[in-house]
């Protein structure tokens, strides 16, 4: 059995429109939203034994205060490249190369790609129109190894994201 959480980035700062999308950093939302978040993930007692990020800032730095909450070491924190920006076919992909010795992943990224993935890979007709900014999906699994995760294998937990509650 495996759970995977798949986790778009925060709200992030257009400040500086000249700015590189790669390097934008968290506005004031999102710098609050994502220990938020950590927090209801913590009291769902979820303890990841991987956590993988895009290294763009917004994502890394969403994965990093989510990660503290959980008692994650920051520094255990992996980046790939392939999740700036990636397609649905680019995230599956990750996924099915991950070790077998992780049973619990969470996965930082972003939009549209996120929505597009958590729609194709869960089990259910439901569609999510948008996995809003520090949305969290969580899906279950029915397979010993990451390379059998293919589309329509991911039983959905729970979809929850900032202002679906008041904390």
């Amino acid at each position: 059995m495996k759970t995977l959480y798949i986790v778009r980035h925060a709200k992030s700062s257009w400040a500086n429109p000249l700015q590189d999308d790669y390097d934008r950093p968290l506005n004031e939302r999102g710098k609050n939203d994502a220990p938020r978040m950590g927090k209801r993930l913590k009291e769902k007692d979820i303890h990841p034994d991987l956590i993988i990020s895009s290294p763009a800032k917004r994502a890394y730095s969403t994965a990093k205060r989510i990660a503290e909450v959980l008692k994650y070491a920051k520094e255990k924190i992996k980046t790939k490249k392939s999740l700036y920006h990636a397609d649905e076919e680019a995230i599956l992909s990750l996924i099915q190369g991950l070790k077998d010795k992780y049973n619990s992943v969470i996965l930082f990224g972003h939009n549209p790609g996120l929505t597009e993935f958590v729609n194709s890979f869960q089990d259910a007709e439901l569609d999510i129109d948008n996995v809003p900014t520090c949305g969290v999906v969580a899906f279950q699994l029915n397979i010993d190894s990451w390379k059998d995760a293919t589309w329509g294998k991911g039983k959905m937990l729970f979809f929850d994201y900032p202002k679906s509650k008041e904390d």
